[in-house]
């Protein structure tokens, strides 16, 4: 018998709870594991406690360092700030990993297997912004500081050469745009190209690409990159494209690692307009679920967990409604965690 991994479970708004619950029957019949310490965030943080960030939650994680998050609420342009970023900054998780692999195939695109690593703590999502009133106009002008610093960037390339040497990955692509951005992006491609030359060439291809070419080469021939490796904006945005290469963000997970913790999530959203109607698709956190067991060095589990995915998908052909199939989470699961069992 293992010994119990402590880990907290954030079950999240919306539809989080629902795809939680989905989660959790498969790991269990994996006999993962994991002892869950439920906690509370965004939305239902709010509700409950008056904080989208309880001090219990926070405390939790501190004790587990380890956590598997559903969706969380976060309001658009005023009310409270992301708990996604203020995770990220409370427990310094550098690192975003956002692997992307056809499951079904036959769609537009075909047989991809991309990961993209983001970093997660500078550039413009630092949040120094201002208005400058004019005229009486109190919104007259915007402004926005970003920051990118040569420890951050070296931690997070460092990282992501690292996962790629394990990984077996052959190629690694830098994304900038340090044509125009020289300082701000420029750091972080010299840092890279230093990087490489002095610990890892020869260990893996190396080439630098401009994030506006890059969108566009993503578009015409994503089987020409194998990993992507960039700052925290363009990473958010081509990770959200790369996800639509194999289907959407209800098959893309997300992993936030730092050097005392990792968060494990669904990098959707929490869809609150279909929660409560069991037709969630739970494949996201799974996937995710599959990251979290690779990380706490159970990849045999991680890749039964994967396997009966790919299965129940493409054999038994069960599928939520997003994916154009009949079925909802609870069908699913109930397949899923038949193929984990029976094989």
């Amino acid at each position: 018998m293992s010994k119990p991994i402590p880990a907290t479970l954030i079950p999240g708004d919306g539809i989080g709870p629902e795809i939680v619950d989905a989660t959790l029957a498969a790991l269990d019949a994996l006999k993962a594991p994991f002892e869950w310490d439920r906690q509370i965030a965004g939305l239902g943080g709010v509700t409950a406690e008056g904080d989208p960030l309880p001090k219990a939650t926070l405390d939790s994680i501190r004790r587990t360092r380890l956590a598997l998050k559903g969706p969380l609420e976060t309001p658009s342009g005023g009310g409270y700030r992301s708990s996604n970023v203020r995770l990220r900054e409370e427990f310094q998780l550098y690192a975003n990993l956002r692997p992307a692999r056809t499951i079904i195939p036959g769609g537009r695109f075909d047989k991809i297997d991309l990961v993209v690593v983001r970093e997660n703590l500078e550039g413009l999502y630092i949040g120094h912004e201002h208005y400058v009133p004019i005229n009486g106009d109190p919104h007259a002008v915007a402004m926005a500081t970003g920051v990118n610093t040569r420890q951050g960037s070296r931690r997070l390339l460092e990282y992501a050469f690292e996962h790629a040497v394990t990984t077996g990955r052959k190629k690694v692509t830098i994304v900038h745009k340090a044509n125009i951005m020289k300082a701000l992006t420029g750091i972080f491609l010299e840092t890279g190209l230093d990087l490489y030359e002095s610990r890892y060439k020869g260990k893996f291809e190396i080439e630098t690409v401009i994030i506006d070419a890059c969108a566009m080469k993503l578009v015409l021939n994503p089987w020409q990159f194998d990993m992507l490796v960039t700052t925290n904006l363009f990473g958010d945005i081509l990770s959200d494209l790369v996800a639509g290469l194999v289907g959407g963000l209800g098959m893309a997970p997300g992993a936030n690692i730092g050097a005392d913790a990792a968060i494990f999530e669904a990098v959707h959203g929490s869809a609150p307009d279909i929660a409560g109607k069991g037709i969630a698709n739970p494949i996201a956190l799974m996937l995710a679920a599959a990251m979290m067991l690779d990380h706490v060095q159970m990849p045999d589990l991680a890749t039964r967990l994967r396997t009966a995915i790919d299965a129940t998908l493409n054999l038994d052909k069960v599928r939520t409604g997003d994916l154009g199939g009949t079925g909802n989470t609870a069908s699913f699961t109930k397949a899923l965690v038949s193929r984990i069992v029976n094989g």
